[in-house]
């Protein structure tokens, strides 16, 4: 229990005398001391207190709650503090009665006791300011016929325990030192607090804790839309990225496509940088500069190169003649370590010059070919009065079996236009040709390698057997009525004039190659030729390691219809395939 030392009013708790203090003391409205009425005027009070608490209102019980003087007897406590009672009521009143504004003496009874109405005025500080002025007026111990044997206690702070003189000292020591707890009503405290589940706020009633959780709601609600703004703002930042890095990618990868297939192109001879014209002469011009050439000879040799462009024939200088001869020669002599030896017809070997280096092994070949069938007899009907031509007529006469009907296909990937080009031929121009001019013959595709080591056996043997149908008994050399075989591999050709079986009966073959100059070629043709020599013509099985040979192979001479049939089967160009 806790006791108001500026009235004596005892409560219960701590909060509840913060609530006293607050309403009974600090507030300067007319407050009921029972039920705690106010905002009425001091008569309606008065006649409040008279009626509603009238056993209570008892002259001890209120001048105790407003006096800070507490009277104690060490022998009879009742008889003295009544005694007491009596003289200070008599002493003080008739004193002070007087002097205060609202005490007068017909506010007294008849009785001489002071009624409860004349301890409630409007201001209550003003009463206490005035009793405690008048209590330094009216000692006890200058009153007359006082009978006190009693002590005075200072009021003690219920909050921090100091002890002050006075009411009015406790009362503003209370105001300026305890405002914060005396800042929340009784009535407020007595209320039940509801707490906020998401962020701990404490609520005085439920609509507003209420109200409050909403706003957390929108908030999250808002949070959540924003979080789903945000979301979808990095999709559509992340797709367009992806977009740029993919458009970056095709473009990189557009670029790369794109100097392949240039390089191709140059490769092959569609970068349109000129034909074999234009090559010429850049080549023998280069070949002034770096004088390796008088300008007579290059003015020669540009007179030389448009005359056989102008008739289309080739004009020999590249061509090397007798070759077959002198190898015949050879074996009947010499190469004791071969066991028998097949030899194509007679074929010349041309070579490459400025005009064709490095894109017309092809076109070279198939004038290898065509000096081996022009020599041979049976050929004579489909090839009568043909030349040599030159590597521009030769592009020409490619272009007519176009437009014949044959190979559409391999026209469609050169443009249908070789003339004026650098591009390579192979098997399929070389096939596609000789069957306009109906030259039988037939394309062996050997896709894979049929030995260990990526070789191809099964290619020496098939050429062979193409040589020679009977092996038994037929003399060491034998110089057969067959013509030259095209050889084509990845990046070249070559041609095949002969296939040797030596005495361990390994295969070997003879090639003529257009890579080779002439003056190499021509050590062929001394008497004293030797066994280095066939170097260059000897390619064993294991010399021959592409991925893929393919040959074309003269078989005979087409009529009219078989020319007609062969065109045909071209708009699906097949071939021989082994294994």
């Amino acid at each position: 229990m806790l006791s108001c030392d500026i009235c004596g009013e005892t409560v219960t708790s701590e909060p509840d005398m913060k609530a006293h203090l607050l309403i009974v003391h600090m507030e300067n409205e007319v407050i009921c001391p029972f039920c705690k009425l106010s905002g009425v005027n001091y008569d309606e009070m008065c006649f409040h207190i008279e009626t509603a608490h009238f056993e209570q209102n008892e002259l001890e019980r209120s001048f105790a709650r407003i006096n800070t003087i507490q009277i104690r007897t060490s022998d009879n406590r009742k008889d003295n503090t009544l005694q007491c009672r009596m003289e200070v009521n008599s002493s003080v009143h008739s004193a002070c009665a007087s002097n205060h504004p609202k005490i007068s003496a017909q506010s007294l009874p008849n009785d001489g006791t002071l009624e409860h109405k004349t301890f409630y005025s409007e201001n209550l500080t003003e009463s206490r300011k005035f009793l405690k002025s008048k209590e330094k007026e009216c000692d006890p111990s200058k009153i007359k016929g006082s009978i006190y044997e009693t002590t005075y206690s200072s009021p003690e702070c219920p909050f921090c325990g100091r002890i002050e003189d006075c009411s009015q000292d406790m009362e503003n020591h209370v105001k300026t030192k305890h405002a914060d707890l005396l800042d929340t009503p009784s009535e407020d405290r007595d209320q039940p607090l509801y707490d906020c589940p998401m962020c701990g706020l404490i609520c005085t009633n439920y609509p507003i804790l209420q109200e409050h959780v909403d706003l957390h709601l929108e908030e999250s609600s808002f949070g959540h839309g924003i979080d789903r703004v945000q979301c979808s703002r990095d999709l559509e930042l992340a797709h367009q990225l992806q977009q740029e890095e993919d458009r970056k990618r095709r473009s990189e990868e557009s670029r790369q496509e794109m100097g392949e297939f240039q390089k191709l192109q140059r490769q092959y001879g569609l970068d349109n940088s000129g034909g074999y014209k234009q090559q010429q002469l850049r080549n023998m011009e280069i070949e002034v500069n770096r004088g390796r050439m008088h300008p007579s000879e290059f003015h020669r040799r540009k007179a030389d190169m448009m005359e056989s462009l102008a008739i289309g024939i080739d004009d020999g200088k590249t061509k090397t003649s007798g070759i077959i001869e002198a190898l015949y020669r050879y074996y009947q002599n010499a190469a004791t370590d071969v066991r028998r030896v097949w030899l194509s017809t007679g074929v010349d070997h041309f070579h490459s010059s400025f005009g064709d280096k490095g894109w017309g092994c092809g076109y070279r070949n198939f004038q290898m070919l065509l000096s081996s069938l022009l020599q041979n007899d049976a050929y004579d009907d489909c090839l009568k009065g043909m030349s040599i031509p030159c590597i521009p007529k030769i592009q020409s006469m490619i272009e007519d079996a176009w437009k014949e009907g044959f190979d559409p296909q391999g026209a469609s990937q050169l443009n249908n236009r070789l003339q004026g080009t650098k591009a390579w031929i192979g098997a399929c121009e070389v096939y596609t040709l000789l069957t306009s001019l109906r030259v039988k013959c037939h394309i062996v595709d050997f896709h894979k390698s049929t030995g260990p080591l990526g070789t191809h056996p099964r290619l020496f043997e098939w050429i062979l057997n193409y040589y020679s149908s009977d092996r038994e008994g037929s003399p060491k050399v034998m110089c057969t009525s067959k013509p030259p075989i095209y050889l084509q591999h990845q990046g070249h050709s070559r041609t095949v004039v002969g296939i040797e079986e030596r005495k361990n009966r390994t295969l070997c073959l003879l090639i003529f190659d257009p890579g080779c100059p002439s003056r190499e070629m021509q050590k062929l043709l001394k008497q004293d030729m030797e066994a280095s020599n066939l170097k260059q013509l000897r390619k064993f099985v294991g010399n021959l390691k592409h991925k893929q040979y393919q040959i074309v192979a003269v078989e005979g001479v087409l009529s009219s219809e078989e020319k007609v049939a062969r065109r045909q089967a071209s708009q699906v160009f097949t071939a021989e395939k082994i294994p």
